[in-house]
């Protein structure tokens, strides 16, 4: 593997550069602040949800990295949502500008992590890797490589030869695709219901619907693959 230039002075971010910590531990994004710092980072700002990284991300505008935890706790308490529920600030980070996102999570599922790289991310790392895997895969997403952690091996294997939903995508309905973007771009149900004029649980009903023409539930994992068909951008 091919890895990107060390700055002489021993750093491996270029100079100047900042960052963003999307993670509900406050030690992990205290540890991975100040691990980032130790690798160039002259600013590091640290969110512990997506409510609170999207507001940050969009104030501070585009940085050189982020760094997010898949499964994040929502709006509505501490209590995690569903796996992959991280990724749905892709669209917003993607849209903004920012070039490089690491995904470095407890998370396996072979449906999280196919989702994680069809919606963008340039790595896919484990809390659980030693720290030298974890500055291997921040160098090399730093330096334009997609990289994976090897301890995802079987679970990219499995995600990548799954079926694509591609022809379920194309037959989701207008309002199915309208709710579809409006999931990617991090709304509630509630918040779905009050921009279209339905009730929550309607909404609840027309995910259920788009779920079973996907073959997933997870709402990232219904995001990217809308994305990957062209249903939604």
């Amino acid at each position: 593997m091919t890895l990107g230039h060390t700055r002489a002075d021993g750093a491996l971010l270029p100079p100047d550069a900042t960052a963003l910590v999307v993670d509900p531990a406050p030690l992990v994004r205290e540890a991975l602040a100040a691990r980032l710092r130790a690798m160039g980072a002259r600013d590091v700002e640290e969110a512990a949800g997506l409510d609170e990284a999207r507001v940050r991300a969009h104030v501070s505008g585009p940085r050189a990295l982020c760094v997010l935890d898949v499964d994040l706790p929502d709006s509505t308490g501490p209590v995690p949502g569903p796996a992959g529920r991280g990724l749905e600030l892709l669209p917003v980070l993607r849209a903004d500008g920012w070039p490089v996102v690491v995904a470095l999570t407890a998370v396996t599922d072979p449906g999280v992590v196919r989702a994680a790289f069809l919606a963008g991310v340039q790595g896919y790392l484990l809390k659980t890797s030693p720290l030298a895997v974890l500055t291997e895969g921040l160098q090399a997403a730093l330096s334009g490589e997609v990289w994976a952690d090897p301890g995802i091996a079987s679970s990219l294997a499995v995600g990548l030869t799954r079926t694509p939903a591609d022809d379920g995508a194309g037959h989701l309905s207008a309002r199915e695709v309208d709710i579809l973007r409006l999931v990617a771009e991090g709304h509630t149900n509630k918040e779905i219901g009050d921009l279209v004029d339905l009730s929550a649980l309607t909404v609840k009903s027309h995910l259920a619907r788009i779920a079973r023409k996907l073959g997933t539930g997870d709402r990232a994992h219904m995001v990217a693959l809308g994305i990957r068909s062209g249903v939604i951008s």
